[in-house]
């Protein structure tokens, strides 16, 4: 099974700032990496008057989109699958980042900034750790919010090392 760790915080703390600095550092010690966001309000991907989404319109429950370089799948669901259900659909990967998922299951990341106020979504007991600018009194590690080799120091060796 594929590990998958979400990164979670509040809305504007530098989540995607995060992830945006992870991934390619973690690509860089050669792992491959999957991505999933969750939107809890929803979304659409293709633009209104494409043949994509005209063939969805016309009734398509599955619309794909293929080219040379990627392909995109759109799916027509009765209820928002569950994270380990996307999950399950990924394959060929070494670790599932999942940005948001705050109330999922998964070992969480937290983001924090000063700025931003209040305390931590999350108990430690979720947490594997906290990206943060200030100091905080947790019993996970905290890592500086620049501090992604640091980080993926420590996913390295509590998630991806893990793997026999």
């Amino acid at each position: 099974m594929i590990p998958i760790i979400s990164v979670v915080g509040k809305s504007d703390v530098g989540k995607t700032t995060l992830l945006v600095k992870l991934i390619p550092e973690l690509k860089s010690r050669g792992y491959r990496i999957a991505t999933i966001k969750h939107d809890t309000h929803g979304f659409d991907i293709d633009r209104p008057g494409k043949d994509t989404w005209k063939h969805a319109e016309a009734g398509a429950d599955i619309v794909a989109i293929s080219s040379p370089s990627k392909v995109a799948f759109i799916e027509k669901v009765e209820r928002e699958l569950t994270l380990d259900e996307v999950a399950s659909r990924i394959k060929g990967v070494d670790l599932i980042i999942t940005e948001g998922y705050k109330r999922g299951n998964k070992p969480k990341i937290e983001v924090h900034r000063k700025a931003m106020g209040g305390g931590l979504l999350c108990t430690e007991e979720e947490l594997l750790a906290v990206v943060t600018d200030e100091p905080l009194l947790v019993k996970v590690p905290l890592f500086g919010l620049d501090d992604v080799a640091g980080l993926a120091d420590f996913i390295e060796t509590q998630i991806l090392k893990r793997r026999v």
